[in-house]
Parts: structure tokens; sequence; C-alpha cells
């Protein structure tokens, strides 16, 4: 079967720098809903639309392809009294950004009673390498298609 619209995609993935220093391995394959739902990157998607099992392919993705770019009013700090409890150097937050939206935070740093915030993802702003297999093409489940994810062993569950 064809990867194409409404069809799940089981992989396994690397991603690393453009060096090759390995930032991500899945251990176990993961699946993915095809057709423009926002579950993989579009050029992952664009990649791999109209392949079989069986195919592999390494892809370099300039930051805007990939997480973006890094936006630097995703920077914060506020007050450490203003600071939940048990988060640490490192933890995620949830919070808003300057438009009032949900936004999710990393803490990236604590100096006195300032906490530093940076909501970018962790990978913003990186050229990365995508190194993928596809290990299965299945069509998707009415359910899955009205969830817009995929379900089942490698997908999400409810």
């Amino acid at each position: 079967m064809k990867i194409e619209k409404d069809t799940v995609v089981t992989l396994r993935y690397k991603v690393s720098d453009l060096q090759g220093k390995l930032i991500e391995e899945a251990k176990e394959p993961t699946a993915y809903l095809h057709g423009g739902y926002g579950n993989t990157l579009a050029g992952i998607e664009a990649a791999l639309q109209g392949q079989e099992a069986g195919y592999q392919i390494t892809l370099q993705l300039q930051p805007a392809d990939a997480f973006g770019e890094r936006d630097e009013g995703l920077l914060q700090t506020i007050s450490r009294k203003d600071f939940p409890p048990g988060v640490k150097v490192g933890g995620q937050l949830m919070g808003r950004d300057a438009d009032g939206h949900e936004q999710a935070f990393t803490v990236m740093k604590i100096k006195g009673d300032t906490v530093f915030l940076d909501g970018n993802h962790p990978l913003a702003g990186k050229a990365l390498r995508f190194s993928l297999k596809v290990i299965e093409v299945r069509a998707a489940t009415p359910e899955e298609v009205t969830h817009k994810h995929a379900h089942g062993a490698h997908g999400h569950h409810h």
C-alpha cells in the first residue's frame, strides 16, 4: 500500500544535527496519520507521500521547515515568588505568551529571585537530519480520521 492521505504510517526514526550528533532515536516504531493533520512535519509528509513499507530516506530540514526559527520574543522572566514549587531548571510549565495564548515554557535558569523561561521548542533554530524507515502502511480507520491521529500499538491511546 502506498502512503497517501488517510493512511497510517508506522516508522522508525533518528534525529541528529547536521554534524551527525544524535538528538533523538525512537526506541519503538511510531505511527502517525498521514495527510496534513499536523501529526508530523510537513517536509516528512512530503518526502513519504507515495512511498511504501521498506522505504528509507534521510532528510535535511532547515529550521523553518523543522521546529521553526528561534523567537526571542518567547523569552520571559518571572519572579521566583510566582514560580510553582517543584519545577527545576530544564523542566516545563504552562504559561501565556505576549498575546495571551497558552504556551509551554522551559525553565532555562534560576538566578536570585528571577526565573528565566524560554517558550521556543527546544529544537527551534536548528537545521536537522531525519533518518526515516517506513515499517508499515495501512488504511486509517474512520475513527482515526475523525480523531485526526493514529490509534493502536504505535499510535495514540485513549
